[in-house]
């Protein structure tokens, strides 16, 4: 059962989700995620096609692959898996969210016409300072936590990072695909969980399908690389902050020197800046 294609990736994800074969897995990490039982239970949607994933897409770093889904009952869905952490996420999930929002509405179209819209955020990073793994936001009241302004918009935000540190519990359908989404999974949790969960089972003979396909192993490749890519710049940026703002505080150390009458050469000695760095930052402060 090894396993040579990453859930997580969002390439791979989208193939599982985010097309009318993945749509019974779709309903049934739906169902988990909003824990919705019963006749609450979302029974059947319709799969938007993600007119973004082709070669070149694949290929751009920054580039965003979404599963988009529409129920029955006009509720629209989104669900992302975002790997890296870009600083963002909260901003970049409200404007997605209000995109879809107002999109939901033709042009010249009623305010009755907008459709809920439930944004769903996989991460594989630490976004909040809580133990909890799954957050979610709704429109409340300040001082009174039950009146709610609206349910037109709802906002999911589930840290698998966290949730891989928790216990977990096989008999909460949240918690089996979450599991399944682990690239790490072993082999006798994994036969755990296609024994106890029919639709997993099917997703995870998908996988595998995916797995010996020269296209997708092609692809998932490309963008892997570009997620590596990304990560890259992602942490050169931050080197390079780091790197600035040292420099920065030292040439607001040097000009307090330079006010408080310090020659150049101690100020040299005291800080590591040449003379003709400090004798420039002297001509500029006069």
């Amino acid at each position: 059962m090894t396993r040579s294609l990453k859930p997580k990736n969002d390439l791979i994800f989208q193939l599982l989700f985010g097309n009318e074969k993945g749509k019974e897995s779709l309903i049934s990490l739906l169902n988990a995620v909003l824990r919705l039982v019963g006749d609450a239970r979302i029974v059947d949607l319709s799969v938007k096609a993600n007119i973004g994933l082709n070669k070149e897409w694949i290929k751009d770093k920054t580039g965003r692959l979404d599963v988009r889904a529409e129920s029955k009952d006009n509720q629209q869905f989104n669900i992302e898996m975002q790997l890296t952490d870009n600083k963002n996420m909260k901003r970049r999930t409200l404007f997605y969210l209000s995109k879809l929002y107002v999109g939901s509405i033709k042009s010249g179209g009623k305010y009755e016409d907008l459709k809920r819209t439930v944004t769903i955020n996989i991460v594989d990073f630490n976004l909040f300072d809580i133990s909890r793994f799954h957050t979610t936001f709704h429109f409340y009241e300040d001082h009174e936590e039950s009146l709610m302004l609206t349910d037109a918009m709802e906002v999911h935000f589930i840290e698998h990072y966290k949730f891989l540190k928790a216990d977990y519990d096989l008999n909460d359908p949240l918690h089996r695909w979450l599991l399944f989404l682990d690239e790490k999974l072993s082999d006798s949790i994994l036969r755990e969980l296609i024994d106890m969960d029919p639709v997993i089972k099917k997703t995870e003979e998908r996988l595998e399908w995916l797995c010996s396909d020269e296209e997708t192993q092609r692809l998932y490749e490309a963008r892997e690389h570009s997620i590596i890519e990304r990560n890259s710049l992602i942490s050169d940026g931050e080197v390079k902050g780091k790197i600035e703002g040292k420099i920065e505080g030292k040439i607001e150390v040097v000009l307090k020197m330079l006010i408080k009458g310090l020659e150049p050469s101690l100020i040299n000695e005291l800080t590591g800046f040449s003379i003709e760095e400090i004798k420039r930052l002297k001509i500029t402060q006069e």
